[in-house]
C-alpha cells in the first residue's frame, strides 16, 4: 500500500536525553536528529502491551527480546494489507512487526540496527569473509559464501546475516531450510533486504524525561490550540458549547484544552451500546475528575434493527456511524440546546478524509452542530505527551494494546486488533459471532465470511464514511 503524506513528519530524536522530540531542538538545548519513519508518520509511544508484543515476537523468532527495560520505544503504523508497526529505538527504525492474516501470526522484520539492542541466538547465518563486501553492497547470500546457518532456520524465515566476528551486515529472508542450505553448492540461501544506514544511540530514559524534552513544543501547540478555541467561541458567542467525547485519547486532549480555554462544558457522548466496558468506566472517571456533565446520545436498539435489515456494517457500508452516532447526536442537540458548538478530537494525521476536512465545519447529517478541531495539526505523539504531562486519566485499553477506541467490532479495525479482542473479550465476541452466523445462514454465505471476518468488506473495501465528517 502506498504511504499517504498527511502532514510534516515531526518525529526527531535527542541523543542527549535519549528521547523522541517533536521538533528540531530539545528542551535541553541540544539539536535533534530527524527520524526517517514511513508516512503519514503518526507515531505514538509504545505502551506496556506494545512492548510485550514486540518482545514476544522477537523472543519467539530470534531467541531474544528487542526492547530493553528502561528504554523508550516509539511505534509508527505503516500502510499495509493488515497491520504493520515500525519500532523506533535510539533515534532510528530498528525493526518492524507485521501481522500475517493468512497465518494468524505476527512476524518480525528486523533491520541491521536491531543488533544495537539484541544479539540473535536463533535464525541467523554467518558468512565467509569474502562475501562480506558483496552483501554490504546489497547482494544476496549465495551458497559458496555460507559458513554457518542456525538449525531453526526454515524457508521464508527472516534472518540476521552476520560476519565471523558477529557484526551484522544485513537482514533478509531465507530461501531454503537450514538442512538444505548445508548441502548446497550453488544458489541463493538468503535474499537480503536493502535498508538505509541508520544512526542509533542507545540509552535509557523515562516517560517523564520525554515530556520534559518536549516541554517548549507542547507549550507552543497548546497555546495555538487555546487561541483557536477562544476565537471560535468569540465568533459564535450564542452557541452552547460541548466536547464530543468518545473515551479516546484525542477527545480527552481536546477536553483538557477546552477546560483551560473557556472553562467547564458538558461531554457529548454517543452511547452506541457497542463500547468496551473500560470506555464506559473512563467516561465516568473523566466526568468526575473534571466535574463536567455527561450528555448521552443513546442509540437504543437502532443498531440491531438496521443489522437485521442490512447486515453488519462494513468499511464500504458504514451505516453504523450514521445510525449510532450522527443521528442520535443530532437529536440530543436539538432537544437540549437546539444548536451547539462541539469541539472534536479530529486530527489530520488520522486519514486523508480528515486532512481534507476544514478545521471548522458542519456535517450535512447533523446540521445543528458546528464542529471545531483544536488538535487538527497534532500527531498522536503530541497528544500522548500532552496527556502524560497533564496526568490525565486516559482509557486503560491503550495500555492493553489498542491504539484506537471505538465500538468493539468496528469493521475498520485491523484483523490483528480483532484477533486480540476475540482473545481478551471472548463472551463479547461470541455474542457478536452468533448474530453474524444468523445472517450468514440466512443468506447462504460461506463459513469464511464469519471465520475470516470477511463481513468487514462488501465490495471495494474503501472506507466510505467518517464518524466526524
Amino acid at each position: 500500500m502506498r504511504p499517504s503524506y498527511l502532514g510534516k513528519i515531526a518525529l526527531h530524536w535527542c541523543d542527549h536525553c535519549h528521547a523522541p522530540v517533536l521538533g528540531e531542538q530539545c528542551a535541553c538545548g541540544a539539536g535533534t536528529r530527524p527520524v526517517a519513519i514511513t508516512p503519514p508518520g503518526d507515531a505514538r509511544p509504545a505502551m506496556a502491551a506494545d512492548v510485550e508484543l514486540v518482545n514476544t515476537v522477537f523472543q519467539e523468532h530470534f531467541g531474544v527480546p528487542l526492547i530493553p527495560e528502561g528504554h523508550l520505544a516509539v511505534l509508527n503504523k505503516v500502510p499495509e494489507i493488515d497491520r504493520m508497526e515500525e519500532v523506533v529505538l535510539g533515534g532510528a527504525v530498528v525493526a518492524a512487526i507485521r501481522y500475517r492474516p493468512d497465518k494468524g501470526v505476527w512476524e518480525p522484520l528486523p533491520r541491521p540496527a536491531a543488533v544495537n539492542y539484541c544479539t540473535p541466538t536463533r535464525r541467523y547465518v554467518v558468512v565467509d569473509d569474502g562475501a562480506v563486501s558483496f552483501i554490504k553492497d546489497g547482494a544476496s547470500l549465495l551458497a559458496p559464501g555460507l559458513v554457518e546457518i542456525e538449525d531453526s532456520v526454515r524457508a521464508g524465515d527472516e534472518v540476521f546475516v552476520l560476519t565471523r566476528t558477529g557484526e551484522c551486515i544485513g537482514v533478509g529472508r531465507a530461501k531454503v531450510d537450514a538442512a538444505e542450505a548445508r548441502t548446497m553448492e550453488r544458489g541463493q540461501v538468503v535474499r537480503t533486504r536493502r535498508t538505509a544506514p541508520a544512526e542509533v544511540v542507545p540509552g535509557p530514559a523515562t516517560r517523564d524525561e520525554a515530556v520534559t524534552a518536549n516541554q517548549k513544543i507542547l507549550d507552543t501547540y497548546e497555546g495555538a490550540s487555546l487561541e483557536f478555541i477562544r476565537k471560535v467561541c468569540a465568533d459564535h458567542p450564542d452557541l452552547p458549547r460541548n466536547v464530543s467525547y468518545s473515551g479516546g485519547k484525542d477527545s480527552l486532549a481536546t477536553l483538557l484544552l477546552v477546560l483551560k480555554a473557556v472553562g467547564k462544558v458538558p461531554l457529548l457522548y454517543a452511547d452506541t451500546g457497542l463500547e468496551f466496558p473500560e470506555t464506559e468506566a473512563n467516561i465516568e472517571d473523566v466526568a468526575a475528575r473534571y466535574g463536567v456533565e455527561v450528555v448521552r446520545a443513546e442509540t437504543g436498539e437502532a443498531f440491531w434493527k438496521h443489522f437485521e435489515a442490512e447486515g453488519p456494517p462494513a468499511v464500504d457500508a458504514r451505516w453504523c456511524c450514521r445510525v449510532c452516532k450522527l443521528e442520535p447526536v443530532g437529536r440530543v442537540i436539538a432537544e437540549r440546546w437546539g444548536e451547539s458548538l462541539s469541539f472534536i478530537g479530529q486530527r489530520k494525521y488520522e486519514s486523508l478524509n480528515r486532512k481534507r476536512s476544514p478545521r471548522i465545519w458542519r456535517n450535512r447529517q447533523v446540521k445543528n452542530q458546528l464542529s471545531a478541531a483544536p488538535i487538527q495539526h497534532w500527531t498522536a505523539l503530541h497528544v500522548w505527551l500532552y496527556l502524560f504531562r497533564e496526568e490525565a486519566p486516559y482509557n486503560v485499553l491503550y495500555d492493553r494494546g489498542l491504539d484506537r477506541i471505538g465500538c468493539f467490532m468496528c469493521p475498520s479495525s485491523d484483523l490483528a486488533v480483532l484477533e486480540g479482542i476475540q482473545r481478551e473479550y471472548p463472551d463479547l465476541w461470541r455474542s457478536w459471532e452468533e448474530k453474524l452466523r444468523v445472517w450468514q445462514e440466512a443468506h447462504g454465505l460461506p463459513e469464511a465470511w464469519v471465520a475470516n471476518c470477511e463481513w468487514r468488506r462488501r465490495g471495494s473495501g474503501r472506507d466510505e464514511a467518517d464518524s466526524y465528517n
